[in-house]
């Protein structure tokens, strides 16, 4: 097949292409990829300042961990090409999805056991809830229906995950009259390092104590609350969650699609806290940003529970469940961060990020600067002029996707030190531009 030109492929999305978070038409003139390799991406035309290539500061949306064409991964999916490409999962099984739970329960938090695997975050997150229901309904407890959360949060894009993003900051509000109606916490005080706010428990715990018959479950991002805002909170939250939920009978759930995997410094945030969830979800990071795949964890209690109920079946089965290929390619990728040092270089990327924001707080307009892991963020006092932002960082050789008030970078694990500074001066630049 021909290739299509710059011009004709760019008039032909505007056509017909609908963006995620944007209008129909677009409005905003996307930069096309020819190519991708290590942190770097290869434009088809040159971007703002003439660079036609860009090191990737987000990591294709915090997934490619180990960048782009990793001989490891290619040839995992190669291996796996010349098997099968993909089988349903119903009545059927095959080795890399059969070793991929055995692994995802090796490593994670005990007494996670059971693994559900799905084909997006938002679906590991519909799952999650789903059991939460369904083992309430299925031990006596019908009236256990709804879902406690703290603001600031956010889930996914599908409507029950929906309903549990905040639901007057998030993105979400406009289907606030067609969601379940779940509880909402305060957002949790923020700072990783900051002590526990004695207040912020005993109201939390208060607001749990009075709708404990009608909760099944607690869910939250553990530690950092990705794409709500972009926080940082004390692992001791966790704690506070662990404790209460098992004090009042609720199960607990933690959304790990963001930070699993080592993002945060810890291979999973619930290892900040040394606790572990009733549920567990992943994605992202899963399959090195290769193919979509997410898994949903749970401890045997949950799944002995549903399979006591009055339908002892969890009726779910995404048609891509289990697929050969993305869980190939998450085999070689877990195995490939775990057989590397991946700890130091996340803390060195953290002190890079460190380094070359250290001055960016000082700016005008800039609010706050966090860093922590692979993370960094420059929260502005207004909402960020997208399009100078994204130009700014561009024209540093550099690809960032700003968005609310917020400039932030979540860089490839195997980011060298000077893409770092100069991820980190891409988004002072964007920061002084938006």
């Amino acid at each position: 097949m021909p290739q299509l030109s710059t011009d004709t492929l760019l008039a032909l999305d505007r056509a017909h292409v609908w963006h995620p978070y944007g209008p129909m038409p677009g409005t905003v003139t996307p930069y096309v990829v020819e190519s991708a390799s290590g942190v770097r991406l290869r434009l088809a035309a040159p971007a703002a300042g003439g660079h036609r290539e860009l090191v990737d500061g987000m990591s294709s949306w915090w997934a490619a961990i180990h960048g782009y064409g990793h001989p490891v991964l290619d040839e995992a999916v190669r291996e796996q090409l010349g098997r099968m490409s993909h089988v349903m999962f119903g009545g059927l099984t095959h080795e890399p999805a059969v070793r991929l739970a055995a692994t995802l329960v090796e490593i994670t938090p005990e007494p996670l056991r059971h693994v559900f695997l799905a084909d997006s975050g938002s679906v590991a997150v519909e799952v999650a809830m789903k059991m939460c229901l369904q083992y309430w309904q299925s031990v006596g407890r019908p009236e256990k229906r709804r879902l406690l959360t703290w603001r600031g949060g956010y889930h996914g894009d599908t409507f029950h995950p929906m309903s549990v993003c905040d639901p007057q900051g998030g993105m979400h509000h406009l289907w606030g009259g067609v969601l379940p109606h779940q509880l909402f916490a305060a957002e949790p005080p923020a700072g990783f390092d900051a002590p526990l706010d004695d207040e912020y428990v005993r109201a939390f715990e208060e607001l749990m104590e009075r709708h404990a018959d009608e909760l099944a479950a607690v869910i939250v991002e553990p530690v950092v609350q990705g794409a709500g805002g972009m926080r940082f909170h004390s692992p001791g939250y966790l704690r506070m969650l662990r404790e209460l939920c098992d004090r009042h009978g609720v199960l607990l759930v933690f959304d790990e699609i963001a930070t699993g995997f080592g993002r945060s410094g810890a291979l999973f945030a619930a290892d900040h806290a040394g606790v572990s969830p009733d549920v567990m979800c992943l994605g992202k990071s899963l399959t090195g940003g290769y193919l979509t795949m997410a898994a949903t964890l749970c401890t045997a209690e949950v799944a002995d529970g549903i399979s006591r109920g009055e339908m002892p079946v969890l009726a779910h089965g995404p048609t891509f469940m289990g697929n050969p290929l993305a869980a190939a390619v998450a085999n070689a990728s877990i195995e490939l961060l775990l057989g590397q040092d991946w700890a130091t270089e996340v803390k060195r990327i953290e002190a890079g990020l460190l380094t070359g924001l250290a001055d960016t707080a000082a700016l005008p307009g800039v609010k706050d600067v966090r860093v922590l892991g692979a993370i960094g963020v420059v929260q502005l006092d207004h909402p960020v002029d997208m399009v100078a932002a994204t130009e700014a960082a561009a024209r540093e050789g550099v690809w960032l996707r700003p968005f609310r008030d917020l400039i932030y970078t979540m860089p490839p694990f195997v980011t060298g030190d000077e893409d770092v500074a100069r991820i980190a001066a891409a988004v002072t630049a964007a920061a002084v531009a938006g």
